[in-house]
């Protein structure tokens, strides 16, 4: 096996063929990263002339600690996966020392144990939700129905029966987006990022990244930010205006998503993020739409310098208490 160069394009070519495109690896997600955080790091094992193995992954500093941080991989293909996994493990300790990062926070998609790698992990706290709900897509229609709570079902009808209008949007239609969303999160109590990064998002290329709007009266009611990936459409972003809630304007909007995912050719449908504990509310509203809940290890923590990682976690322990 050797390391090679990774640019966007074979990148993205390996991240396509692998099931549910994990669009967090992406070379435009990787863009995103480099607005919002600065350097960032991309990294590719062949093996026999062809790519078996990606880390994508951006450098972050806190309490004057370097780290590293791999959304949602590294992606390794089937075959050999600890074999492959061990040799990028190897190479990230390489930059790791290059760029005096602590420890590497990464978020397998394959359950992964530190005496197989060889190397020290700690369970940290999920970045990204660690469990989702994903529907298949390959199913017909009225069988993709059939699998919804009949609540789903009927709201869907209820938007259409309103009168509920589904457009796609732009850069333009920003500030509706925005308005919705600080609605929600006023509302819910979500933790909303900056104005900036939903920007940023909006600046990547549009066949990536859609924004989806549902129109009543001739106002937009609600939002979603999903991204087109590899075989999968994932549901990023998504809010709702405080009026006119009961025309259920979200249930037609992914509705529509959805079919459309189907009519392009896409297999999954991924809701991201579930959690009954946390989020009952939107939990209710995802699995409603009848899709299979998944399952994923979680984020853990290569620990690559000890004495600075346990500096770190006091002073994270200290900020959450405040």
């Amino acid at each position: 096996m050797q390391i090679v160069k990774l640019d966007k394009e074979k990148l993205n070519e390996f991240l396509a063929i692998q099931d549910h495109g994990e669009f967090l690896q992406s070379g435009e997600w990787g863009e995103l990263l480099k607005k919002d955080n600065g350097k960032v790091f991309r990294i590719g094992i062949e093996e026999h002339g062809k790519l078996v193995g990606v880390a994508s992954f951006v450098k972050k500093t806190v309490f004057g600690f370097n780290y590293f941080f791999c959304p949602r991989g590294p992606v390794v293909a089937e075959s050999e996966k600890l074999k492959v996994a061990s040799f990028l493990f190897a190479e990230i300790e390489k930059a790791a020392k290059r760029e005096k990062a602590i420890f590497f926070r990464f978020e397998p998609i394959f359950n992964i144990q530190s005496r197989e790698l060889g190397v020290k992990l700690k369970r940290s706290v999920d970045v990204e939700p660690s469990k989702t709900a994903i529907v298949n897509l390959e199913k017909d229609e009225e069988k993709l129905l059939s699998a919804m709570h009949p609540k789903t079902r009927y709201n869907i009808r209820l938007a259409e029966k309103r009168g509920v209008k589904i457009k796609e949007g732009g850069k333009d239609d920003f500030d509706n987006f925005w308005r919705i969303m600080k609605e929600t999160v006023a509302r819910d109590g979500f933790r909303l990022h900056s104005k900036g990064h939903y920007q940023k998002m909006l600046e990547l290329d549009n066949s990536f990244v859609r924004l989806f709007l549902a129109e009543y009266n001739s106002r937009i009611v609600a939002a979603v930010l999903s991204v087109f990936f590899g075989d999968t459409i994932t549901y990023v972003h998504g809010a709702s205006a405080n009026k006119d809630r009961n025309v259920m304007a979200p249930y037609l909007l992914h509705w529509h998503i959805i079919k459309l995912g189907k009519s392009l050719g896409y297999k999954y449908y991924d809701f991201n993020g579930i959690d009954e504990h946390k989020w009952p509310g939107v939990t209710r509203f995802k699995i409603g739409f009848g899709g299979a809940e998944v399952d994923r290890p979680g984020t853990f923590d290569l620990v690559l310098k000890e004495s600075g990682y346990n500096i770190y976690k006091i002073l994270r322990s200290i900020r959450r208490k405040l």
